[in-house]
């Protein structure tokens, strides 16, 4: 530092200890010059609060937010345009559930239930994806390139505006001492910075126009998002509507435990002992259950055993009331019982 620029710092650093302890006066500025500051400080914290504001409400998630932040700053130093995202929420609930689903079967009613819900969230992550980038475009950029340049602007004028001040009511307090012509001079200076630091936030402040349509771009962008979630869900509410008729439309399946093996034991008059019979009998009933359809029947819905007049069913079990489990020529069902005559019934 040169000496001049050490008594420079040395003046300031005086003026503003006399000014803190000593109680000494400065020089006042004029209350329009106040006003403005004051509305461009609150802008400024507006500006960066937002930014950091509408960050969190896209990324709830502190750590995740985190990680995207160094992401994009490692973007930024590598020069990519396109920075790297996250994953949403929304994509990774729907990724579980069409795994699980997958691992059910498409074929049962809860698992494809859960395919069609993984596959809408998945679609939901998708325009919630979309949103990110709209509102980062269109509304996150504009204001941060705002708080890095006309902010930071305002800042630097305002604290090289406070030194030329310190540095000249120092010089006025000792006139006598220190030639006019160098107080003369740092009034000049004052009144420099003052004209630029009310430049810098008049123009931020006269900007309010851009400002009132970045907001109305993020607006736009949340409008957007919400129509389109709505009618995605919209599509897998109805989905799910019909899935839960067709359900409540099928009989329902009843557990019929099926029979335990009976054996029978013969007493051997030899020694006394018991023995199984040499020729063991079947597992289950020796005729096995079955009817005879007085009726054809057409199915109607998957699941549904069709047959003609004639046919004899095998019994499998009894699902209701109302309808029977059956097998026929390699194929399964269930067909109502008023469409056949029981010749072996069910075990009990």
């Amino acid at each position: 530092m040169s000496v001049a620029g050490f008594k420079k710092q040395f003046y300031k650093a005086s003026q503003l200890m006399s000014e803190k302890v000593g109680g000494a006066e400065g020089t006042k500025l004029d209350e329009d010059f106040k006003d403005l500051e004051r509305k461009a400080d609150i802008t400024s914290k507006a500006v960066v609060d937002v930014i950091n504001k509408t960050s969190e409400y896209l990324q709830p998630n502190p750590a995740t937010r985190a990680k995207l932040s160094m992401l994009n700053t490692v973007s930024k130093i590598r020069g990519q345009v396109n920075s790297p995202g996250y994953p949403q929420p929304e994509g990774l609930l729907g990724e579980s559930m069409t795994k699980f689903g997958r691992d059910m079967g498409e074929d049962t009613n809860f698992g494809g239930a859960l395919i069609d819900t993984g596959d809408t969230m998945k679609r939901m992550a998708e325009v919630k994806d979309s949103l990110d980038i709209d509102v980062k475009q269109n509304f996150i950029d504009p204001l941060q390139a705002v708080a890095e340049k006309d902010i930071k602007d305002i800042q630097h004028h305002l604290k090289k505006l406070e030194g030329r001040r310190l540095d000249y009511d120092y010089k006025k307090k000792r006139q006598g001492k220190i030639q006019d012509e160098e107080i003369r001079q740092a009034l000049e200076k004052f009144h420099e910075s003052k004209e630029m630091a009310e430049s810098s936030m008049h123009n931020l402040l006269e900007t309010d126009v851009e400002q009132v349509s970045q907001l109305s771009s993020f607006v736009e962008s949340l409008l957007q998002y919400h129509k389109q979630a709505a009618q995605i869900l919209e599509e897998l509410s109805d989905k799910l509507r019909e899935r839960v008729i067709d359900a409540q439309n099928r009989p329902r399946r009843e557990y019929t435990p099926k029979p335990r093996p009976a054996f029978d034991f013969e007493i051997e008059q030899s020694n006394g002992g018991y023995s199984p019979a040499a020729s063991s009998p079947p597992a289950y009933s020796p005729a096995e259950p079955c009817c005879k359809a007085l009726y054809d029947f057409d199915p109607e819905n998957d699941g549904e055993l069709g047959f003609h007049e004639g046919d004899v069913i095998t019994l499998v079990s009894q699902i209701d009331e109302n309808w029977f489990e059956g097998s026929l020529r390699g194929r399964s069902g269930y067909f109502p019982n008023n469409y056949v005559e029981v010749m072996v019934p069910l075990p009990h």
